[in-house]
């Protein structure tokens, strides 16, 4: 297996199980490292080719993802793959979207669905998160798991 993140790089979000996930803008330069071993990119249009394994999730910018069921498959999904793989969250701007999804990733990994906004402000970005809409698909988020 490849090593994880580097806890202190830029981006990289530690959740509380000790997983690593690195959120980042699309619009900006590729970091500097390691690249990672999977990604789910949260794009309104197909994202560049690159050479690591990625998915797609359709999500226009300070909206939601369209097909919120397969968006919660490919959160999940990558909250499993950052037990053991370097899993990159990105959007244009890696800040709303990013910032929506890095939340809900944290209530996977059980952080209340009414903390993982306050969460992800603290340790990966005090701008994660734009729009009152993304705050609550990340409570709706931690509910829905709640009545499983």
């Amino acid at each position: 297996m490849s090593a994880l993140w580097e806890p202190t790089a830029a981006g990289v979000l530690r959740l509380p199980s000790g997983r690593l996930v690195r959120g980042r803008g699309l619009g900006h330069p590729l970091p500097d490292g390691p690249l990672p071993t999977f990604a789910l990119y949260l794009l309104g249009k197909r994202p560049p080719e690159v050479e690591w394994e990625h998915r797609w999730v359709r999500w226009p910018d300070f909206r939601l993802p369209s097909d919120r069921e397969e968006a919660a498959r490919a959160l999940r999904e990558a909250w499993e793959r950052a037990e053991a793989e370097r899993v990159e969250v990105a959007c244009h701007g890696g800040r709303g979207r990013t910032g929506t999804a890095l939340a809900c990733i944290a209530v996977l990994d059980g952080v209340p669905g009414d903390e993982a906004v306050a969460y992800v402000r603290e340790h990966y970005s005090p701008s994660a998160v734009e729009t009152p809409w993304q705050r609550r698909f990340v409570a709706r988020f931690g509910r829905a798991l709640d009545r499983r």
